[in-house]
């Protein structure tokens, strides 16, 4: 079986490679498939086209790469850099609010 790589920021984005197995790796749903030089590699498989698209890839149509959620837990993530680093002007303004 053959699968894509759709993540739209990956460097192999578009490419296809032959789909060697499937499996839990690292607590991660895993794509395992051998490279042009023969090497085993993988990859996320909420990254590729292995599954069919979910209802918010769908309904997006290409126009948004990030969930709400997604979103929201970058903010919190700026946040707690900010505070690790005592240094709340330097991404102030950035984080969307919640």
């Amino acid at each position: 079986m053959e699968f894509q790589i759709t993540h739209p920021f990956h460097p192999w984005h578009g490419r296809r490679f032959m789909l060697a197995t499937r499996k839990i790796n690292w607590g991660e749903d895993r794509v395992m498939y051998f490279d042009e030089d023969g090497h085993v590699r993988s990859l996320l498989a909420s990254w590729t086209d292995v599954d069919e698209p979910d209802l918010f890839t769908q309904a997006a149509g290409g126009r948004s790469f990030l969930r709400v959620d997604d979103l929201v837990a970058l903010a919190r993530l700026l946040d707690e850099i900010e505070r690790a680093w005592g240094r709340a002007d330097s991404v102030k303004g950035i984080a969307p609010q919640v």
